[in-house]
């Protein structure tokens, strides 16, 4: 009997309490939904036609679990089924691709590059059903984020970004956007994980959210209830092409400086260091000395570039740059990216069992060229005589004119070439094979044949377990642990 006396007291006083008729949470959440409507945009564009080829599939380059999403596109709409045969009416009639949300008072919209790529023309849509053109003022494919500009008659009401890194898993979110052509839709939902990477680019790491999001949504707003954009929505996981409530949007923090650089100067500069990277593997960081796999190795600095200048070396570990920790490649790609160009950076490495700082001038990513031609190392002749390594079961000749063209060996890799690997051995087991140039042992550079056989008999004689060794296999090098038990 207390029990139930006690539950109807609270209800009793709960009600009491309450107005249930006005619905206080709910109007609070409408009041700000209604505030920030106004600054979200639908994306209206005329496509340019398309050539296609009937061989092409247009869903080559996606992943296949993206597939099935990208296959229930409208006609004309990017990796969608294209249209058969349109007249010019047909291909010119404007189409309601996607959202933007304004983010100036001046007229600056921002929205996803697959939306207006590939248009003649684009237009936005208000709330009140103004219509305005927008110019584009530049895009990012690497993030898909393009940056709008439209006329307007006087102020237009905006949206702030949020700071995204203070975001949690749990918080509630809200979204508004343009789904299947229905404007101003609003869904809610909760934020469901952080860092997806769906390989969309290089510099991936959305906000997962379980707020329906569909064909349209593209572009637009995903809010914290602060009324703050969280991030830009730009896909789901949809095996029907629906929601199935799992999206993904660009952080705010990711975005805002790449939108600031489309805004000044139309195009992303970014910040370049010139090295090769890879993942610390748990062998790898204990050969190093390391009491984790937390930094990047650095497993290839390309001459004359940035960090080759500032001093940073193949084999060096990064740990730290400009004072933020580095955890992982995506880290330390999405830090030096977001760094300004022709900037100092303090880096610290780990080299030699020992924490050193350098400060590289960062350079700019876009300009330079993926094809990039490498300086040309040095031709010196090295002529040697082809050394066996039985313990290790390895044969290596020095590098000259004959090796580098017998083995195709670029000029710009320095060491000495494996000619032949016996079964079952060491260096088999390690994964070596003949072409391969050995550059580095114990992170010291290697010249000749007889250079490295006496690093690798000292480590034997000192009963060590294992060696790490630079490997270059054509142009591209990467680290290895050879184990010696």
């Amino acid at each position: 009997m207390i029990k139930i006396f006690s539950t109807f007291t609270i209800l009793y006083f709960f009600s009491c309490f309450f107005n249930v008729e006005s619905h206080p949470l709910s109007d609070n959440f409408a009041d700000l939904v209604e505030s920030k409507s106004p600054s979200v945009v639908n994306v209206f564009t005329v496509q340019k036609p398309q050539e296609t080829n009937s061989n092409q599939n247009p869903l080559e380059g996606i992943p296949p679990q993206f597939r099935d999403f990208f296959k229930n596109f409208p006609p004309g709409f990017p990796f969608g089924p294209q249209p058969q045969q349109p007249n010019q009416q047909e291909s010119e009639r404007p189409q309601a691709l996607g959202s933007g949300f304004v983010i100036d008072p001046t007229g600056y919209i921002v929205t996803n590059n697959h939306v207006i790529e590939q248009s003649n023309q684009i237009k936005v849509k208000f709330q009140d059903d103004t219509e305005l053109e927008a110019k584009l003022v530049g895009t990012d494919k690497l993030t898909d984020i393009a940056l709008l500009k439209v006329e307007p008659k006087g102020s237009l009401p905006y949206l702030k970004f949020a700071d995204s890194d203070k975001a949690r898993v749990g918080h509630s979110v809200f979204a508004i956007g343009n789904p299947f052509g229905l404007g101003g839709t609003v869904t809610s939902g909760i934020i469901s994980a952080f860092n997806r990477d769906i390989n969309a680019g290089p510099y991936d790491s959305f906000i997962q959210t379980d707020a329906s999001i569909n064909r349209g949504n593209s572009g637009g707003p995903l809010f914290n209830l602060e009324g703050e954009v969280l991030g830009i929505n730009t896909a789901i996981f949809s095996p029907t092409g629906g929601s199935v409530g799992i999206g993904f949007s660009i952080p705010a923090n990711l975005a805002k400086p790449i939108i600031e650089q489309l805004r000044k100067f139309g195009k992303t500069q970014r910040g370049w260091l010139g090295v090769r990277i890879q993942e610390l593997t748990p062998e790898i960081a204990k050969s190093l000395g390391l009491k984790n796999e937390d930094g990047v190795l650095i497993s290839m600095v390309n001459p004359g570039e940035p960090a080759e200048k500032g001093g940073l070396k193949s084999g060096d570990v990064i740990l730290e740059f400009n004072g933020k920790k580095i955890k992982d490649v995506k880290s330390l790609q999405r830090t030096v990216a977001e760094s300004v160009v022709e900037s100092k950076a303090e880096v610290k490495v780990w080299r030699d069992k020992k924490k050193r700082s350098f400060t590289v001038k960062l350079g700019e990513l876009e300009k330079f060229n993926a094809a990039a031609n490498e300086k040309a190392g040095d031709n010196k002749e090295i002529v040697s005589d082809e050394i066996e390594i039985d313990d290790i079961g390895l044969r290596l000749l020095g590098l000259n004119k004959n090796t580098r063209s017998k083995y195709n060996i670029s000029e710009s890799v320095k060491g000495v070439v494996i000619t032949a690997v016996k079964r079952d051995s060491f260096a088999a087991k390690a994964g070596l094979n003949v072409g391969n140039v050995i550059s580095q042992i114990a992170q010291k550079d290697i010249q000749e044949p007889s250079q490295a056989k006496k690093i690798f008999d000292d480590f034997i004689k000192k009963d060590a377990d294992s060696l790490l060794l630079q490997v270059f296999e054509g142009e591209f090098s990467r680290f290895l642990i050879l184990k010696l038990k």
